[in-house]
């Protein structure tokens, strides 16, 4: 028997995007995505959210426990820092695009009703979810895309992206097709796990008043 190949086994989000509409038809239509296997353990997708004219999209890797469980981006511990720090660097949170390169959370779990434990995506899902990705940036236009952390970096700007190299500096790169400028960071998540704690917060918001000088 020769077995179908399913849109999972296609690994791109690719036929699930809706011909027209903007942020609320790609929501909707990305809570039905099934480009990639991810969409089987995760309690559902997590898309982005915001200012659909905001002048900055940030763009981090995946959802965590807590967005998978709200379906919301950026709604937990890492959320919640990096919102101090745009406050204190001077962008308005309410006034940015958040989203994810990857809409599914991934994790691991040993047991039933154990803690889940992220597990970074992909290359494949990362490229799998890009549509989604290229589709909120044709949307919202932003001026500036923040990058936070090295999946993010490396879903919009190839594997070969290293974000100790660049963190803090503009960018100017053609990203789906469209010119863009974009300050890479650390994730905030990274600073929540970091020993010295206040030393990578202090980084996190230099790079951000980076972004905001950027922006003007």
């Amino acid at each position: 028997m020769v077995r179908t190949k399913t849109s999972e086994d296609a690994y791109t989000a690719e036929p699930f995007l809706p011909e027209r509409g903007g942020l609320a038809a790609l929501r909707r239509a990305a809570a039905e995505c099934r480009g990639c296997p991810l969409h089987r353990d995760a309690t559902q997708t997590v898309f982005g959210a915001g200012d659909a004219d905001a002048r900055v999209m940030l763009v981090g890797e995946q959802p965590g426990d807590q967005e998978d469980r709200q379906g919301k981006p950026f709604v937990g511990p890492a959320g919640r820092l990096l919102d101090r720090a745009l406050e204190e660097a001077g962008i308005d949170p309410a006034e940015a695009y958040v989203t994810n390169a990857v809409k599914h959370f991934k994790f691991t779990q040993a047991e039933p009703r154990k803690r889940r434990i992220h597990k970074a995506p992909s290359l494949r899902e990362m490229t799998a979810c890009g549509p989604w990705l290229a589709a909120e940036l044709a949307v919202v236009e932003p001026e500036l895309i923040v990058v936070l952390g090295a999946t993010a970096g490396k879903a919009l700007l190839g594997s070969s992206f290293r974000v100790t190299q660049v963190r803090g500096t503009v960018l100017e790169e053609e990203i789906h097709g469209r010119a863009e400028r974009l300050v890479p960071t650390v994730h905030p998540s990274s600073v929540l796990r970091a020993e010295d704690r206040e030393a990578a917060y202090q980084g996190l918001l230099s790079d951000l008043k980076v972004a905001a000088q950027a922006l003007g």
